[in-house]
């Protein structure tokens, strides 16, 4: 993918200089203050997911900079609750909203139990906050039941959450036994373009250079997708296939530097899974 835009020699000066082997201070002292955090991973078919946790501020600790605790487990339902077990390969990204600050590490899960899991740092880097719109914590809220809803095409409900969407993950993988990646994508309401067919085209914006998404999807056609209500705490889990768009079929748009599309071939609702409330959000000032 660097190669393909010019900026594969920036690159491997960049990349090294940028990814750690272990977390800085400051990283784990952020993971330990956020109310929830992504992970990405393969499930035993070899699809790819993207899972929400959460907990109150502190349930994510770090004993050591190669070393996260996770002390929550994946609802009932969640994709991750079959596919959680020592040794899967998994991207975790830490967003705190009402800064805008994020920052990933990805490793492998090392340890499983009813509390939660630990994971094993092998990268670690940060990110800027480019695209994340900006929104306040209103309220944390009790963990309750929480009702899966499955989905053999997208229904009403996820057509207008994905229709007017300002914030998504995206989950990507090579596959089998590399680290997978959990990313945040934003944008305007309508950046994401919805097809009759139920195809999403989404616009890619000038970012780091990384091309960590791309890049797998290039690879390996697969990704999955996470869409959260921040009004009502329910959670919309998607897997399918991936592409990038090569032949100009795109719509235009400002700022978007390329495409790429996801059909679904496996869904659900999670309704409630997010035991939190978030204020409507500020854009963000670099949005097209």
């Amino acid at each position: 993918m660097h190669a393909r835009v010019g900026v594969a020699e920036r690159m491997a000066e960049v990349g090294p200089r940028a990814i750690r082997r272990a977390m800085p201070e400051q990283h784990r002292n952020f993971f330990a203050q956020l109310p929830f955090i992504l992970a990405g991973y393969e499930d035993r078919d070899g699809g790819v997911w993207a899972s929400l946790l959460s907990g109150s501020p502190g349930f994510v600790t770090s004993p050591n900079p190669k070393t996260l605790i996770v002390a929550s487990s994946p609802v009932e339902g969640d994709a991750l609750a079959a596919a959680l077990k020592a040794g899967l390969p998994m991207g975790v990204l830490g967003i705190e909203l009402p800064t805008r600050r994020r920052n990933r590490a990805n490793g492998r899960v090392i340890a499983q139990g009813a509390e939660g899991f630990t994971f094993q740092v092998e990268e670690s880097f940060g990110n800027c906050p480019k695209y994340i719109e900006r929104r306040d914590y209103l309220a944390f809220l009790p963990k309750a039941p929480v009702k899966r809803e499955p989905l053999a095409v997208l229904d009403a409900s996820a057509q207008r959450l994905i229709s007017g969407a300002t914030t998504f993950f995206v989950a990507s993988s090579t596959g089998g036994d590399t680290l997978p990646d959990v990313s945040h994508r934003g944008g305007p309401p309508g950046f994401i373009q919805l097809d009759p067919e139920g195809v999403l085209t989404i616009p890619d914006y000038t970012g780091n250079f990384f091309f960590n998404t791309l890049g797998n999807i290039l690879i390996n056609p697969h990704a999955g997708l996470l869409f959260p209500d921040f009004q009502t705490g329910d959670v919309l889990q998607l897997t399918g296939a991936a592409w990038l768009v090569e032949d100009g079929s795109a719509p235009p748009l400002p700022a978007a530097e390329s495409f790429w599309r996801f059909r679904m071939t496996q869904g659900h609702w999670l309704r409630g899974a997010l035991p939190l409330r978030l204020a409507p959000g500020e854009a963000s000032p670099f949005w097209p």
